[in-house]
């Protein structure tokens, strides 16, 4: 994995935030420089945040997220305001610009909205900026509103579709559990870490439960949702702990952390 020069990394609400749902600065503060050290070796950086509609909940007091869509959409509003303001002071500490790219499905499906996507994304690239990419949560309803299939929650699939569309080498999302094992190890003790997977089955689907914190709104089913189209596309994905953002140096290594999602 030394060789993979053009990385997406996806960050979920659970990994960004304190039980409070308010920010974790030193969390964010840690991803920033590594993902910094990452782009001054020479490596395409991009990250794929969520967060947006917990931390808006918490800049404004509410005790829970507000349960209308328009009111989530509402948050989400303020709460991407905050979480790129402080992306924007971390990265700047070292040394690096990053920029806004807000999105919704289409943008990654539709032919016409996907090459102009594309062309933004290759020249903030040529310029070595920090594409920092979220859902546009306050005017899209993808990922506050499941579809039928249940599978775009907290911008797990959404990461999966940035790094197709942007030709990425390796997707790494950053979780609050260390892989995917055979059943939830919260509730099964006798859990066991799948180390690689080569093929999304149904008996791995059966295994995923819901989301693993209030906070966030995916969980495993949307991560093997994502790990399909990583498998289709023919990059390598891997779930790990967000908790320590260098783990993503292990990763790069090919130590057995997390697990590797690759045929």
């Amino acid at each position: 994995m030394t060789d993979y020069k053009r990385i997406v990394v996806k960050v979920g609400t659970s990994t960004l935030t304190h039980a409070a749902g308010r920010l974790h600065i030193e969390r964010l503060d840690k991803l920033a420089r590594v993902l910094s050290d990452l782009r001054n070796g020479g490596r395409d950086v991009i990250l794929v945040t969520s967060g947006a509609i917990g931390v808006g909940t918490a800049a404004l007091s509410f005790a829970q997220k507000p349960e209308s869509v328009p009111e989530k959409q509402a948050a989400a509003a303020v709460g991407q305001c905050r979480l790129m303001h402080v992306y924007d002071k971390l990265f700047a500490e070292y040394g690096h610009t990053v920029a806004q790219i807000l999105v919704a499905r289409d943008d990654l499906t539709n032919p016409g909205r996907g090459a102009m996507l594309l062309g933004t994304l290759a020249s903030l690239l040529k310029w070595q900026t920090i594409p920092i990419v979220n859902e546009n949560d306050s005017v899209s309803q993808e990922e506050i509103v499941l579809g039928a299939d249940n599978t775009f929650g907290d911008n797990d699939t959404l990461s999966a579709l940035v790094a197709k569309l942007a030709g990425a080498d390796l997707l790494v999302l950053l979780t609050d559990i260390d892989g995917f094992y055979t059943a939830d190890p919260r509730e099964t003790p006798g859990a066991e870490r799948i180390k690689r997977v080569t093929d999304v089955t149904d008996k791995l689907k059966l295994a995923s439960g819901g989301a693993g914190t209030a906070r966030g709104t995916g969980g495993m089913i949307t991560k093997l949702a994502a790990a399909e189209i990583a498998l289709e596309s023919g990059f390598p994905m891997v779930v790990a702990h967000g908790e320590d953002p260098a783990v993503l140096y292990a990763i790069l290594r090919g130590e057995d952390v997390g697990t590797v999602f690759q045929r």
